[in-house]
C-alpha cells in the first residue's frame, strides 16, 4: 500500500490518481446557450444526482489544469442560469467524446459532433435527441471550489422536466437497466459499458437488516474458500438455519458425503465450503447456510 499527501504532488498527478481510482463515473452530458443564444455541448465525469426532493443534479467543469482556464459551460450557466443534462449511452459515445473538443467559443459541437438540437419545454438550451434521458433543469446555486488550475465548479441543478425514451421503460415506466446501456469514465481514456454480463444485482437489506458477518461461526468467517463477497451475502440473511433445519438437512441431502469422508474431517470441509460456495453462486444462501453449519452439528 502506497500512501500519498495531496500537497506534494503535482495536479496532473493527483488528477490521474483520482480518476484512476474512483470509477466509473456517470456522464454529463451538458447543454447550455450563452448570452446571445449560442448553443454549447459538453461533456463532465463529474457528477451525479444527489437528492430526489427536490430532484438535483450536480456536475463539475473543472478549471483547466494546464492553464487555469474555465470552461464555456461554466461561463454560460454563469449568465442563462439554465441546462440540459443528457445521459450518454454506447451508441452515442464516440460522437460525445468528438463534442469535448476544445472548440473555439460560438462553435456548435451539436453540429461538429452530429447530434440533433431538439427543443426543450422550459428551459432555453437544447436537448440531444440521440440521448435516452434527458434532464431540463435550472441552476440553483454555482459553488466554486477554488481558483487554481484544476478546481472545481459544483453547478447545482434542480430537475423541472424529465424526458425518457420509451425503449428504456419496462411495462411498469422504470428504467430497464439492461436496456438504457449507459457508459461510464474511468481513467485515462477508458469507458466502461454497464450491458450484459457487466451488470449484476446485490440484494438491499432496507426493510430487514441482515444477521450481519460478525454472526457468522469463525470456522466459516475465516475459510480459505469463501470470498468476501460470499461471506457478505450469508450475513445478509434475516435469519441463520436452527439446529433442527441442519441436522435434517445433513441427514437428507449430505449423508453420503459425511459416510464417505469419516476419517478425513479437513477435506469434508473443503468439500461442504465448495458446495455452499456453489449455493451462494446460485443465490441458494439457506441452503449454504445449512451445508456450512452441518460440519459442527
Amino acid at each position: 500500500m502506497r500512501s500519498f499527501n495531496p500537497e506534494d504532488l503535482q495536479i496532473p498527478k493527483l488528477h490521474g490518481l483520482l480518476l484512476g481510482a474512483i470509477g466509473p463515473r456517470p456522464i454529463a452530458f451538458a447543454s447550455t446557450v450563452d448570452s446571445d443564444g449560442r448553443p454549447n455541448l459538453a461533456p463532465f465525469s463529474f457528477f451525479n444526482v444527489f437528492s430526489a426532493n427536490p430532484p438535483t443534479l450536480i456536475f463539475s467543469p473543472a478549471r483547466r489544469g494546464r492553464d487555469n482556464t474555465t470552461k464555456h459551460t461554466y461561463e454560460n450557466v454563469k449568465k442563462v442560469r439554465e441546462v440540459v443534462i443528457n445521459i450518454v449511452d454506447f451508441a452515442m459515445v464516440q460522437q460525445m467524446s468528438l463534442a469535448s473538443s476544445d472548440f473555439p467559443v460560438g462553435v456548435n459541437e451539436f453540429e461538429k459532433a452530429g447530434f440533433t438540437m431538439e427543443p426543450s419545454e422550459r428551459v432555453q438550451p437544447f436537448r440531444v435527441k440521440e440521448s435516452p434521458a434527458q434532464f431540463e433543469c435550472v441552476v440553483k446555486e454555482v459553488v466554486e471550489l477554488g481558483s487554481g488550475g484544476g478546481a472545481g465548479n459544483l453547478i447545482i441543478c434542480e430537475v423541472v422536466k424529465i424526458h425518457m425514451k420509451d425503449s428504456i421503460l419496462d411495462g411498469d415506466g422504470r428504467v430497464d437497466q439492461e436496456r438504457i446501456d449507459t457508459v461510464g469514465r474511468m481513467g485515462g481514456n477508458w469507458y466502461v459499458r454497464a450491458h450484459g454480463e457487466a451488470l449484476f444485482e446485490v440484494a438491499k437489506p432496507l426493510q430487514n437488516p441482515g444477521v450481519g458477518i460478525d454472526q457468522i461461526p469463525n470456522d466459516i468467517r475465516l475459510s480459505k474458500i469463501l470470498s468476501g463477497n460470499d461471506l457478505g451475502q450469508l450475513g445478509n440473511v434475516h435469519d441463520i438455519p436452527n439446529e433442527t433445519e441442519v441436522n435434517e438437512y445433513r441427514l437428507t441431502e449430505l449423508g453420503d458425503l459425511f459416510v464417505e469422508l469419516e476419517d478425513n474431517p479437513k477435506e469434508l470441509e473443503e468439500r461442504l465450503h465448495k458446495m455452499a460456495k456453489a449455493h451462494i453462486s446460485k443465490g441458494n444462501l439457506n441452503e449454504a447456510w445449512m451445508t456450512l453449519l452441518s460440519f459442527n452439528n
